[in-house]
């Protein structure tokens, strides 16, 4: 039996907005603004609903717990009334213990997380406005959880659009590349402890509101710990991955990434995997919906999303399932900038993926150059300089002005760097670039990084993809065997997929190092490791069945409906110093407001971080995070304030946090967490 609605406020919608596939009307759409969604230990999860008169009707869900009510009301806003508008049933859903929802989340992806997302199907599945067909969506850890899912056999999906999500907790997400800890991490450790703390809104329960918030307030964790803890790739990570389990999605996935973003690999891993119901595109974006990428070209995603969801949802013949397996953006050389408002290149179409075997990679010659001198051959130190990496930008492109790599010519001058010669014609990188060396290690732990950069005819470099190794890790992120780690071994290095054109004229470079801060927490010691260049060999993969179509494939991403959100953002502001051999690398992104008239509420947060770290000492490396998250309800204000702060010995992480959390400008809460992490691999 349907659950009734609990409706705080319902208005009657009609957004000017596109129309799909013969659609002649758009539908009434009833917004409800809260309800609860029961699950069976007794929480209930609270949930936003644009419904259209016409019903019953297909359902699409939206899982995640970043506050439907403020936070990212505005972006909610642009896809749902569009889609209730096509006829489908919408609904979002707070997780346990955010928002508005009750109950409390320790952490990410936990069980009750997992079987909360059963429930919440099931219970949509069983409302008289939804006709049993339901699709699942989200951005982020929204769409991951829509993977979960997915592959978790429910036999309540028909169709999932996965957004810069993750297959792969450990090597490609927030916290880890290649066995080593991003940076990353300490801020979301920093971040999300400062989501959760807000209260729910008042008005979804005016008379336990309170009583809700202050027990969340006192049960709340600090989860960077169990991140920087789990150093390999152990049952915590493998939990939720759906890497793990490949072959297991029990329906249709279309997969969305963009280049500029640190969940890019996901995508082509998600074809290789499920080659029979997967599809997927990536853009030169980065982790953000695809309507509103940067750096563009943008696309429609509102209208992808409709002719995906009319396919799987309501059978329409439509031609989704007949469509390219992969369309991604193949980039093109463009002067390295912090930010780039279009990139160059263009969209490219392909029928397979894996591609075919025919002509799949190449082998490239290389040779050492750019500064390398050497008397006799053989092995050559890899250069220790802890200033590679000052010009990478942000390890995933998460919305900051000024996040982009820079220029690579002053990394490559402190790095060991290998060139091919001039192109005589053009190289496609479609996929997983592969480079194989030989190596010495004298003492672990070490680290590796490799980049593959594009070096114009002037000189100028930029940077194409990068791959972290830790050297005490094997190629699947699990402790060498006792023994096998130092000395003499050849490594096969797989970089992450990438596609990018290298122009006639240019050349192909691979630039090593061994540190690459302040993105990567440096090794305790960044020296100890040796090269063969003599022995490097790349293998760039080529793609038989790709095709250039005509125009975009995509319908423009102008469209959307009308809401009474006004942003009022600040530009982000940076800098480097140096304090005699000490550099400190800060950036600070001042307090952004999203003002909805309409709704009587204000959102908004701030963020700034500070590395320091003295060139000579991978162990003086000190990270520090601040995010300040406010809300304001009417006469109701609310401020909380994460911190987060690593440092580290040979020996040992030390962790340390804070929350602070403020009710009309005073403090009502606050907490300290402090902890010793053993460092074994690091």
């Amino acid at each position: 039996m349907p659950v009734p609605l609990f409706c705080l406020a319902t208005t009657g919608q009609n957004p000017t907005c596109l129309l799909m596939d013969g659609n002649t009307e758009r539908c009434q759409v009833t917004e409800i603004e809260h309800c609860w969604v029961p699950m069976p230990d007794g929480v209930r999860l609270s949930a936003r609903l644009w419904l259209p008169t016409r019903s019953p009707a297909p359902a699409i869900v939206e899982y995640i717990p970043y506050r439907k009510r403020d936070m990212v009301r505005a972006r909610d806003e642009r896809n749902h009334p569009v889609f209730a508008a096509n006829g489908f049933a919408c609904v979002r859903v707070d997780m346990r213990g955010s928002g508005d929802s009750e109950g409390i989340m320790r952490d990410m992806y936990g069980d009750e997380e997992l079987d909360d997302v059963r429930h919440v199907l099931a219970w949509i599945a069983a409302q008289e406005w939804c006709n049993g067909r339901i699709g699942m969506m989200g951005t982020s850890w929204g769409g991951t959880s829509a993977l979960q899912a997915a592959a978790a056999g429910t036999g309540l999906l028909s169709a999932v659009i996965a957004v810069c999500a993750t297959d792969n907790r450990y090597a490609d997400d927030i916290h880890h590349m290649g066995g080593c800890l991003l940076t990353d991490s300490i801020e979301w450790g920093a971040t999300l402890p400062a989501i959760l703390a807000l209260p729910p809104a008042p008005a979804s329960d005016p008379d336990g509101w309170r009583e809700r918030w202050l027990e969340r307030l006192e049960q709340i964790e600090f989860p960077l710990f169990h991140w920087i803890e789990h150093e390999t790739r152990d049952s915590y990570w493998r939990h939720g991955s759906v890497c793990e389990t490949p072959g297991t999605f029990d329906c249709p996935v279309l997969a969305i990434g963009g280049w500029a973003d640190r969940y890019s690999n996901t995508v082509m891993n998600l074809l290789t995997d499920n080659p029979a119901i997967a599809w997927g595109i990536v853009g030169p974006w980065g982790h953000h919906y695809p309507d509103h990428g940067t750096p563009g070209p943008a696309i429609g995603f509102q209208q992808e999303a409709l002719r995906w969801w009319d396919r799987w949802l309501r059978d329409t013949d439509n031609g989704v399932d007949t469509e390219p397996r992969l369309r991604v953006w193949c980039g093109d050389f463009q002067t390295p900038a912090d930010f780039i408002g279009q990139r160059n290149g263009r969209w490219l179409e392909l029928a397979h993926w894996p591609p075919e075997a025919t002509g799949s990679s190449a082998r490239l010659e290389l040779r050492p150059g750019s500064g390398l001198t050497r008397v006799d051959r053989g092995y050559v130190e890899l250069p220790g300089d802890l200033r590679v990496g000052l010009a990478a930008g942000d390890t995933g492109y998460f919305g900051r002005p000024g996040g982009l790599p820079l220029e690579q010519t002053s990394e490559d001058a402190r790095s060991l760097v290998i060139d091919s010669e001039p192109l005589e014609t053009a190289r496609c990188l479609v996929g997983c670039a592969v480079i194989e060396l030989r190596l010495r290690v004298d003492q672990l732990p070490a680290q590796l990084v490799v980049r593959i950069n594009d070096v114009a005819p002037d000189g100028q470099v930029m940077r194409v993809v990068y791959r972290i190794s830790n050297l005490a890790l094997d190629v699947d992120d699990q402790p060498l065997a006792e023994g096998s780690a130092a000395g003499e071994r050849r490594l096969l290095v797989r970089l992450p997929n990438a596609a990018h054109r290298f122009a006639p004229g240019h050349r192909i470079r691979v630039a090593l190092s061994s540190s690459y801060w302040p993105l990567v927490w440096p090794s305790a010691s960044n020296r100890g490791c040796e090269v063969d260049p003599d022995s490097l060999v790349l293998q760039l993969p080529l793609v038989a069945d790709g095709r250039e179509p005509d125009s975009s494939p995509f319908a423009d991403s102008a469209v959307a409906p009308p809401f009474d959100a006004v942003s009022i953002n600040t530009r982000i502001r940076r800098g480097l110093e140096t304090e005699g051999p000490v550099i400190v690398n800060w950036w600070q992104q001042p307090l952004a407001m999203t003002v909805h008239p309409g709704a009587g509420l204000e959102f908004g947060a701030e963020s700034s971080a500070e590395h320091r770290i003295d060139v000579d000492d991978p162990l003086s490396a000190d990270s520090r995070f601040e995010h300040r998250l406010v809300a304001h309800y009417g006469q109701r204000r609310f401020e909380t304030l994460g911190c987060a702060r690593v440092r580290a010995s040979r020996e040992c992480f030390f962790v340390t946090g804070s929350l602070r959390v403020f009710e009309k400008g005073e403090l009502i809460f606050s907490r300290e967490w402090s902890r010793d992490i053993a460092r074994s691999y690091g």
